[in-house]
């Protein structure tokens, strides 16, 4: 008869945890405000969709960009002004692949001179603009016509959508490997699709950093293996003997890493460990940008 209770014990827990699963499941029109905004914007229509076939219908020219960070839908809504129907937030929720594909797209249209908003994992705000990603969802809200919209219209619309999603202001545990002095604080960027522009690097990180007064760039191509990344890093070696780079590869137990002149970005200093490539480009100063690498490394988890 004890045997009864445990049963109903694991049940109840497995019923639970598909209740949260498909919680965190919602709706692509549910994730925008139901009828309005803000005080005064009121939703015009109804929200439109759009999936993989049809988003460059919405966003024709850019929709290219999406798919690399595993974009599934778009839901999108107009908010007019009530007392000038002609002035308009477009309020664009796209549910990508995971939280640090949000980012990324995030990222490749944050711009350095915005504001930081407190929304999200992550946002910035402008006189025409509002970015922010939030679990694994990108936000864009942008005003028309008209060159700028009220910042606390901005707030409060970016708000009532931040309401609708997950609640989850985590920031990707990638980003963490970055943390270190001499990078520069809102350069960090991940890149879905051939880093620093190379087909063989296939997705990482990258960030501006500082060494010595010197403007460099510190990257972490990310594999699924060690035996990837291997193969990757071994690509690159090859690719920088064919380029006249001269590369010096130092083989070691746990580390593989070289010395070259990169044909697009200067001198490079790259190791290979575990799963990932980290290296540091345009540096003169070898020293530091072998510390940099180090530093990185230190930050870096394998999964």
């Amino acid at each position: 008869m004890q045997f009864l209770p445990r049963v109903f014990v694991v049940l109840i827990i497995l019923c639970s945890t598909a209740h949260l699963v498909l919680a965190a499941e919602i709706a692509p029109e549910k994730t925008l405000p139901a009828a309005a905004c803000a005080e005064g914007w009121i939703v015009d229509g109804k929200a439109t969709l759009f999936d993989k076939d049809t988003l460059f219908d919405r966003i024709n020219g850019e929709s290219e960009l999406y798919f690399p960070y595993g974009f599934e839908t778009l839901a999108y809504a107009r908010y007019e002004n009530k007392q000038n129907p002609k002035v308009a937030i477009d309020v664009d929720v796209y549910k990508m692949g995971s939280l640090i594909d949000a980012f990324g797209l995030f990222a490749s249209y944050r711009r350095k001179d915005d504001a930081d908003l407190a929304v999200g994992g992550q946002g910035t705000i402008s006189s025409s603009q509002v970015f922010f990603y939030q679990d694994r969802y990108f936000v864009r809200l942008q005003v028309t016509g008209a060159t700028s919209a009220p910042q606390d219209v901005f707030l409060k619309c970016a708000g009532a959508v931040s309401h609708n999603l997950p609640p989850s202001v985590s920031r990707p545990k990638e980003l963490e490997a970055f943390q270190v002095p001499s990078v520069v604080k809102r350069s960090e960027r991940y890149v879905a699709q051939s880093l620093l522009g190379y087909d063989f690097f296939h997705k990482g990180m990258i960030a501006d950093a500082v060494l010595n007064n010197e403007q460099v760039q510190v990257f972490v191509v990310i594999e699924r293996s060690r035996e990837a990344a291997r193969s990757t890093f071994d690509r690159y070696c090859a690719y920088l003997r064919t380029s006249e780079g001269d590369p010096r590869v130092i083989e070691a137990k746990v580390l593989t890493s070289l010395e070259a002149k990169d044909p697009l970005y200067g001198k490079v200093f790259a190791e290979q460990a575990g799963r990932f490539i980290i290296g540091v480009v345009r540096s003169k100063e070898g020293p530091a940008a072998k510390q940099l690498v180090e530093q990185v490394r230190a930050r870096l988890k394998e999964e």
